[in-house]
């Protein structure tokens, strides 16, 4: 259960990088991390995102591009973006979550470069200029500045090169997840508070965390567009869809590659929207 309160952010992100950190052992267990063994698989988050961004790709494909992934966690998706054929660098906050994604991208035979720091700060901590910023499912709800954020993408992108992101929808975080039924129950517009959860558990797998108190933000969805917008970059495409890929609510069924709202629900309320921008060239 969450509640309201007022936070600074070092405080805010020291205190959930501290989950995050906690989390990594348990998600290394349950993100089923041995399928990638498999040469040619990759991630169902992966596999959803790249379909919607080829149309926007110079050969629709990121094979050859530099691509920096935002807020990575474990690796997952990161290795599979390097499967894709992509030079890949991954940036996250916790150096557990980097650590063990170092040792998958070994394992495995990828070249990855991996980088420590925090998202809001991205562009001091990694050198160079991307074709391909992407991040993408349960990002930036952990952020409370989205001008700053958006501003760290712009500044890592090339002229002319191309953003995207697919999270959960803002409409989605203000529902009720354990209510019988479809009720609004968390704020949908940003009033600049954190939102503080207590929580022993995570959204997958078994095992509990340490580390319990984090902190999140509400972005409405016009937020999040005019943030990108303000960072000098062109919106291309606006999708919502009706699958998540992890389980936010226990009465959500399991459909191919996600989870959704039974069907006499699933046209009521969006699961994610996804998001392609594009630097202008120089």
């Amino acid at each position: 259960m969450g509640s309201l309160g007022g936070i600074e952010w070092e405080t805010a992100c020291t205190a959930n990088r501290d989950n995050w950190e906690d989390r990594v052992p348990l998600h290394e267990r349950a993100y089923g991390v041995e399928a990638l063994d498999e040469p040619r698989y990759l991630t169902p988050v992966v596999r959803t995102d790249l379909a919607a961004l080829a149309p926007f790709l110079p050969g629709s494909t990121v094979s050859g591009l530099e691509v920096c992934h935002l807020q990575c966690h474990i690796g997952t998706d990161t290795v599979s973006l390097a499967r894709a054929g992509a030079r890949v660098t991954g940036l996250d906050f916790s150096p557990s979550a980097l650590a063990s994604a170092a040792g998958l991208a070994r394992r495995l035979g990828l070249a990855v470069e991996w980088v420590e720091a925090d998202v809001l700060q991205a562009r001091a901590a990694v050198s160079g200029e991307f074709d391909v910023v992407y991040t993408s499912i349960g990002t930036i709800t952990w952020l409370p500045d989205l001008a700053q954020w958006a501003s760290q993408v712009a500044a890592l992108l090339r002229p002319g090169g191309t953003f995207f992101i697919r999270d959960g929808h803002p409409a989605l975080y203000a529902v009720d997840e354990d209510a019988e039924g479809l009720q609004l129950r968390y704020p949908y517009f940003n009033r600049g508070q954190a939102q503080v959860w207590d929580e022993e558990s995570t959204y997958i797998g078994d095992g509990k965390v340490a580390h319990t108190r984090t902190y999140q933000w509400a972005h409405p969805l016009s937020d999040i567009i005019n943030s990108l917008i303000g960072a000098g970059l062109q919106i291309l495409r606006l999708d919502e869809g009706t699958t998540l890929p992890w389980r936010f609510s226990s009465r959500m069924v399991e459909v191919p590659d996600g989870f959704a709202w039974p069907e006499t629900e699933r046209d009521l309320v969006p699961c994610t929207y996804t998001v392609i921008a594009r630097k202008p060239p120089a």
